[in-house]
């Protein structure tokens, strides 16, 4: 369907609120669903179903259709897709199935990163954080194996917070309120901080990942190492943000 009868096709329901045009909305972005499902089911690994993850944000798609505002000048799919990345992630959430140990190394992690950085002025090397944690580096890749749906679920807490709030009419988003213009810019700047503490392969996973929207696999012929540790530097860089943006993480997201 192209661009033109989708919106006439938004219109209508809009007016009429028919349960069959909503139906064929929800077919219309079925794929959506998949292709959010299918980017965090690399994070959670065997630990759900792909199915499931599916079937969550299906909810989320639902959810969206009925509270897109076609006025407000917002791509439905920018829109729905954080829907249904908090309605599969809230799921996930209630499940509470990564267990206590998993959250005790990644909290040990943390500890470590920040003992380190704090001492070296400078981002820690993988060598030095698992000589600080008295582990071996496979063993300390193994845990950031183990901690990464962790670090993804971390970063997307925002959309329990609210995160749809940073739609603004296209047509009023240059002329915020001055309080609300400084509070952005010092965000951008704790940002641009979080940032700079990446290593230069971690920055660049991070910018081919969330800005050029390319898969794993694609960064992964693209900086000539295997999957797994394009993997491991994401899920590593996502760790090291949230320790420097604590409460602000949800900024990443910000277009």
């Amino acid at each position: 369907m192209d661009e033109a009868s989708k919106t006439k096709l938004w219109e209508k329901y809009i007016k009429t609120k028919d349960s069959k045009i909503k139906e064929q909305l929800i077919i219309e972005y079925a794929q959506l669903v998949k292709f959010v499902a299918g980017r965090l089911s690399m994070y959670l690994g065997s630990n759900v179903e792909y199915e499931d993850l599916c079937g969550y944000g299906v909810f989320g798609l639902i959810d969206a259709i009925d509270k897109y505002d076609l006025d407000k000048g917002v791509k439905f799919e920018t829109y729905a897709s954080l829907r249904i990345r908090g309605s599969i992630l809230d799921n996930i959430r209630k499940m509470d199935w990564i267990p206590r140990s998993i959250r005790k190394k990644q909290k040990t992690i943390d500890n470590a990163v920040r003992k380190l950085e704090t001492e070296y002025g400078r981002a820690a090397t993988d060598e030095e954080i698992s000589k600080e944690l008295e582990i071996s580096s496979d063993e300390y890749y193994k845990w950031i194996d183990q901690t990464k749906a962790l670090a993804i679920t971390s970063l997307e807490e925002y959309v329990d917070q609210g995160g749809e709030s940073r739609f603004e009419p296209i047509s009023n988003s240059k002329y915020g309120q001055p309080e609300e213009m400084a509070e952005k810019e010092a965000l951008k700047e704790l940002l641009i901080k979080a940032i700079d503490s990446l290593s230069e392969k971690e920055k660049n996973v991070i910018m081919l990942y969330y800005y050029e929207e390319l898969t794993l696999k694609e960064i992964s012929a693209i900086m000539g190492v295997s999957e797994s540790r394009i993997s491991q530097l994401h899920t590593k860089a996502l760790s090291k943000m949230k320790i420097g943006l604590g409460n602000n993480l949800g900024i990443f997201m910000v277009n």
